[in-house]
């Protein structure tokens, strides 16, 4: 089986609002958007002490604020599962009390279970011993329930949906690498050509190709037939050194955290990336160079081993500036340290 956790994490961290949106419409509904969530990761670990309870999976406790203006905090505990567990419904209700017990706030449990077995639905924790009863009950989402009818994931905006899509078709086609294949440039097709803006596109496809990881020799044929697609519908691309690094806040962070030398040594570093990656994009006649002389830059300075040119010019345009995304991330918490 595919690993999911990893990437229903960075599904989380990205689009919350949309797994809300999609999953707990009810939810979404009652929170104020204009008030940023606040992830409360490192809260979460004081609960769940090491090796207690087994595997914790995907678990994500997200502070929001209500649209009726309350103070108090609205602690949402999300729970990811993609595999069957004995005791989740337990688990589901130790977290509960434990959030409640140390932060004294109301707690609002979500589970999602994305395991393959229609007859595993944990919803409630009950318990009832000489008259003394709990009975803890919480809303869930089983997404094994969407391949019933696909049409509402396939005709979806929402980012959400073409995620769970991937997660569906990743359990279906395990040892079945074309339809996996077929699948995922499907997927693909649809938001090239509903015109996702292209940093959205590039967070959902980092995503979708965690969860639809292909063999080597289909991975080839994969990015000549996703580079044709790219082809097909003209979609812009981020193709400027400077604006890349404006839309990620690259400035404003090393303006914050990084010392001005630091700063002045990365701007001129960048700059000749920049003019490296457009001659490369002269030679080559295509965008890919100027992304290839940008992602080696950033290499160098995180001090990995520089990627060749020829290599980098074989990955469709989405793959380069997915890539981009993941070396400007890394450097940005480097300069934070």
């Amino acid at each position: 089986m595919s690993e999911y956790d990893s990437p229903w994490k960075e599904i989380l961290d990205e689009f919350l609002s949309a797994f809300l949106e999609f999953c707990f419409p009810q939810i979404y509904a009652a929170i104020d958007w204009s008030v940023p969530p606040k992830m409360l990761d490192k809260e979460f670990q004081q609960i769940t002490p090491h090796g207690e309870l087994g595997r914790r999976s995907v678990d994500k406790l997200v502070e929001v604020r209500l649209l009726s203006g309350e103070t108090e905090w609205i602690l949402i505990h999300l729970e990811i599962q993609n595999q069957w567990i004995a005791d989740f419904a337990e688990r589901m209700f130790v977290y509960f009390y434990r959030i409640r017990d140390r932060y004294n706030r109301r707690v609002v449990s979500l589970a999602v279970l994305g395991d393959d077995n229609p007859e595993w639905r944990p919803q409630s924790f009950e318990q009832d011993v000489l008259g003394c009863k709990v009975e803890f009950t919480y809303p869930m989402v089983k997404l094994n329930d969407f391949i019933k009818d696909l049409t509402p994931l396939e005709d979806s905006n929402n980012p959400v949906a073409c995620l769970i899509l991937a997660h569906l078709l990743a359990m279906q086609t395990t040892r079945k690498p074309v339809q996996r294949q077929h699948g995922k440039l499907q997927i693909l097709r649809r938001l090239y050509e509903r015109g996702v803006d292209s940093q959205v596109l590039r967070r959902l496809y980092r995503v979708i190709d965690w969860l639809l990881k292909l063999p080597p020799n289909l991975e080839i044929s994969f990015r000549e037939e996703l580079k044709k697609i790219e082809e097909i519908n003209n979609m812009p691309y981020i193709t400027s050194v400077e604006r890349l690094a404006r839309e990620e806040g690259l400035e404003q962070g090393l303006e914050q955290g990084l010392e001005q030398g630091l700063e002045q040594g990365l701007e001129q570093v960048l700059e000749k990336g920049l003019q490296k990656g457009r001659q490369e994009g002269r030679q080559e006649g295509r965008q890919e160079g100027i992304l290839a002389g940008k992602i080696q830059i950033l290499q160098q300075m995180l001090n990995q081993p520089a990627t060749s040119t020829n290599e980098l010019l074989t990955e469709p345009l989405v793959a380069l500036e997915g890539k981009i995304d993941e070396l400007m991330k890394e450097l940005r918490s480097r300069g934070t340290h």
